[in-house]
């Protein structure tokens, strides 16, 4: 699996680079010759392709036909391993950096805006208790301040900063922009969370309150907030990544304060299909009763780890 996360990676960090080139036909030709960066693109696709082909024969082995997951449900209804295998794909491309990349912004505003990492920790208290973990989905439902909160910071920098889509067909917008078939269409996420005729005057501002109404977390249109899609394509695992959100927040700031080493920059986007910060995250884990512990992110994929190990 090391392999499958680094190949995985490889690629979407060259894909997304090609979006660089000011001339396309330069890296055209490159994947025309199988050339740099090209060539590392095919052979990092090649090893993706292998192992999850490897996923979709493992399962198979084990009897899909009695499995619950999501996998076996898409095995029990279609016999196509190449549609099998962009499935895999696509569910490590909108599970995997996606969460890492929301909880990595997190922690980032957190560290800046400490009224709500305390009104957060009451709120964990006040649901959960002393209760050593969180043991319960209704518990996690239960935390509405929190579920506002990762909302607010995803308006402000989501997972996925902008998004295309292809026409199949001639089309027609609701305002009467038509739209010949073929043609991209693409929004951006990040411009969308920052604008002021949206989300008003203080649309700057990390204000998890703008989502709560009578102390509960009351949603807006998906068409205003697409960081999950909208419509018939909305994120099939939106309820899953928020609860698993949920679950890392709460159990981190109940014991640690987790400040940003270095102030209060702005953050660097490496270039990437989701959004990477530069050079990753460099924090100190607080403990609020042990010893001071300090840390740096050097990857995204856990909110603290060093090179080998987790620490989460």
């Amino acid at each position: 699996m090391s392999e499958f996360a680094a190949a995985f990676d490889m690629a979407t960090r060259l894909l997304a680079g090609r979006a660089t080139h000011t001339i396309p036909v330069i890296w055209k030709v490159k994947r025309l010759f199988n050339w740099g960066s090209e060539g590392q693109i095919r052979e990092a696709i090649e090893l993706v392709d292998l192992l999850a082909k490897e996923v979709i024969h493992h399962r198979r082995k084990l009897r899909f036909a009695s499995g619950q997951d999501l996998l076996s449900r898409f095995m029990r209804c279609i016999d196509n391993d190449r549609y099998l295998r962009d499935i895999v794909i696509s569910f490590v491309l909108a599970g995997r950096d996606t969460v890492a990349s929301a909880l990595t912004s997190f922690f980032m505003l957190l560290s800046r805006y400490p009224a709500v990492c305390s009104a957060i920790r009451d709120e964990v208290k006040d649901i959960v208790g002393d209760a050593p973990s969180l043991t319960s989905y209704d518990q996690l439902r239960e935390l509405h301040y929190l579920h506002a909160a990762l909302y607010e910071s995803m308006r402000l920098y989501p997972p996925v900063q902008f998004d295309s889509k292809f026409c199949l067909d001639d089309d027609v917008l609701p305002d009467g922009t038509f739209l010949r078939k073929g043609t991209r269409m693409t929004y951006h996420s990040y411009a969308m969370g920052r604008m002021e005729e949206l989300w008003g005057s203080d649309y700057a501002e990390f204000r998890p309150e703008r989502w709560l109404r009578h102390g509960q977390f009351v949603p807006e249109s998906p068409f205003k907030y697409p960081v999950f899609q909208g419509g018939l394509r909305v994120c099939l695992g939106k309820e899953m990544a928020l609860m698993e959100m949920k679950s890392v927040v709460a159990s981190v700031i109940r014991d640690f304060d987790v400040d940003v080493l270095g102030g209060n920059q702005p953050p660097k986007f490496a270039p990437g299909l989701t959004a990477t910060l530069s050079g990753g995250l460099a924090v100190r884990a607080r403990p609020t009763r042990h010893k001071l512990t300090t840390v740096k992110t050097h990857c995204q994929k856990n909110l603290c780890c060093n090179s080998t190990r987790n620490i989460v």
